[in-house]
């Protein structure tokens, strides 16, 4: 495309997935369809990040017809700059492109192929007759739906997704949470200036070159003999403070779990820090996320009495058809979608001490600290002294996890676990996921952690079907 100045027509879905979208075109002009109105219109009702991202868009292009006052709006409204999370920020910085609503039918149209009454087909009308018809500018529809992008190629009208949602370029860019050290690092790399204990643990100052890579929170390993294996606690320039890890591999099981690798030990490690209030873990199915975050929170939570209970909730997105109205409580109507939680948490209580009555107890006892709780009902609620584990975190947006992480209240840790590559809910994908938001933003935070698991440990049958299938 040139560089010269752009028309964007706008789909529904663009303003419903982000409200500020309409201030992110910088110094080009938009375009809003009539049909994209109505369809705004349509959805405002509820209490679903839908609906209030619907009359948080109607809010803000309310503002922007009261600022223009009694200039035409064929004109064309001025858009400002928008800052920070562009709410109350409207009127801050210079005047960027203007925006353009339908006010009358289009000139000419190309559409008669495509059919009348489908509300994607009147937008794409529209876009080819505003093509032609602004034949000195570049017109571009933006949408998140894919089909709609390419009907559009196919009739000849440029198409974009919306990227401005999106964390990275590539999700492969993401970090993993660790470093493999290089053979010779305490000869070449990196210098070892002290050494000591305190309470059991062992801490390094070192410095070299390699340290200015890193962040807080950040695990290290050498790939030898040595078995060494660290986490970064402090950087400064090219200084660095480091703590040896504990080994939860061929001693110190948590709750009867073992890590069976390098990843779930460095997982482990961050799961039972107390100096770490957030956690994210990445992973394939079978890597052993829930597992872990559970094991961990039990321990935590019944062992060392540092959290009052567990709080595990989802995203409801079914994999196949729904099932429909699920009756009972808000944890009666949860509980069906919790089977990974049932499922390990029969691997957590298969202890054959004290029999079947022993187990019985057990897992009447856990089940007692373990409470299960919708998405729906998070905003406004303040979480004190609890493990909160959000399960399948992946099919979260971003301003959802925001939502959902600001429910933490001192002294609570929050667990986010997903496969960004079995993403569920329609305009996500693995660069926008809510769940890669989190992990880029959190980097580099001395309170926050994020670990990629690599290898399957569920069985030789799933890592088979995962690699093959």
């Amino acid at each position: 495309m040139s560089t010269r100045q752009r028309l964007f027509v706008l789909d529904t879905n663009v303003l419903m997935h982000d409200p500020t979208a309409i201030f992110r075109f910088e110094e080009h002009d938009i375009y809003i369809p009539m049909i994209v109105l109505e369809e705004l219109d349509n959805a405002k009702k509820g209490a679903s990040e839908v609906a209030r991202n619907a009359r948080q868009v109607s809010r803000f292009l309310n503002e922007l017809i009261e600022d223009a006052g009694e200039r035409p709006i064929e004109d064309g409204l001025g858009l400002q700059r928008s800052f920070g999370n562009g709410q109350r920020a409207l009127k801050a910085g210079p005047p960027t492109g203007r925006l353009f609503f339908e006010t009358r039918p289009p000139r000419e149209t190309r559409g008669a192929a495509l059919a009348a009454d489908k509300p994607d087909n009147n937008i794409l009308s529209l876009a080819m007759a505003l093509a032609l018809e602004h034949a000195e500018r570049d017109v571009t529809l933006v949408s998140k739906d894919i089909n709609l992008r390419i009907k559009a190629r196919v009739l000849g009208v440029h198409a974009e997704d919306y990227y401005n949602d999106q964390v990275l370029d590539d999700v492969n860019l993401l970090h993993t949470g660790y470093h493999e050290l290089p053979a010779n690092f305490w000869d070449s790399h990196g210098k070892r200036m002290d050494a000591w204990q305190e309470s059991g643990r062992t801490f390094y100052r070192v410095n070299g070159p390699l340290c200015a890579a890193w962040a807080p929170s950040e695990c290290l390993y050498l790939d030898d003999d040595s078995g060494f294996e660290a986490v970064v606690r402090e950087v400064q320039d090219d200084e660095a403070l480091i703590e040896l890890l504990r080994d939860y591999r061929h001693q110190n099981p948590v709750w009867g779990i073992q890590a069976r690798n390098r990843e779930q030990n460095f997982a482990l490690n961050l799961l039972l820090d107390p100096e770490v209030d957030f956690v994210s873990l990445l992973g394939a199915a079978g890597t052993g996320k829930t597992l872990l975050a559970l094991a961990a929170g039990l321990a935590l939570c019944l062992d060392q009495k540092r959290y009052r209970e567990i709080v595990m909730t989802r995203v409801t997105i079914p994999v196949g058809e729904d099932i429909g109205f699920l009756p009972g409580t808000e944890e009666e109507k949860m509980t069906p979608w919790m089977g990974a939680l049932m499922d390990n948490l029969e691997v957590l209580t298969r202890s054959d001490e004290g029999g079947e009555w022993g187990r019985a107890a057990t897992e009447d006892l856990i089940r007692q600290r373990i409470k299960i709780r919708s998405l729906n009902f998070m905003r406004g609620r303040t979480f004190l002294n609890r493990y909160i584990i959000v399960d399948e975190a992946q099919n979260l947006t971003a301003k959802q996890m925001k939502t959902l992480i600001t429910r933490a209240g001192p002294g609570s840790k929050i667990i986010c676990l997903g496969n960004v590559a079995q993403i569920d809910t329609p305009y996500l994908t693995e660069t926008s996921s809510g769940l890669t938001y989190v992990v880029d933003r959190f980097h580099g935070w001395r309170h926050g952690g994020h670990i990629t698991l690599q290898r399957g440990e569920r069985s030789r049958l799933a890592d088979y079907a995962s690699e093959n299938l």
